[in-house]
């Protein structure tokens, strides 16, 4: 079982910042990869970033040049920072990692891009 907590969501005027963490705890040693998915309303839920094992990456077209996911070993933790915000990146952002065979998800972080 792996568990997982998102924080660093807010209110941000468009343009601006935010840093996403989410913490994972559990049977870490089992993690692969680790990714972030948003859901706006009324909308299906998208994949945003993937950052791997070995620390590739790789970002939806929408936010690519803009986020940045990173992984820290150390605190088994997962980051996306997220830069130029607009505001059709509000949604709930979630933190998802894969461990052996099974996805786990934390409760998700909201992100409001408004002025």
């Amino acid at each position: 079982q792996v568990q997982l907590v998102e924080s660093g969501g807010g209110l941000v005027q468009p343009g601006g910042s935010l840093r996403l963490s989410c913490a994972a705890s559990g049977n870490i040693f089992s993690i692969s990869t680790m990714n972030w998915y948003r859901q706006a309303p009324e909308k299906q839920r998208e994949w945003v970033a993937t950052v791997t094992r070995t620390l590739d990456t790789n970002y939806a077209a929408s936010v690519k040049g803009r986020f940045t996911i990173s992984r820290d070993y150390n605190k088994s933790m997962v980051y996306l920072q997220m830069n130029n915000l607009k505001a059709d990146d509000t949604a709930q952002y979630y933190c998802n990692v894969r461990a052996g065979d099974r996805d786990y998800w934390g409760q998700g972080t909201q992100v409001t891009v408004s002025s």
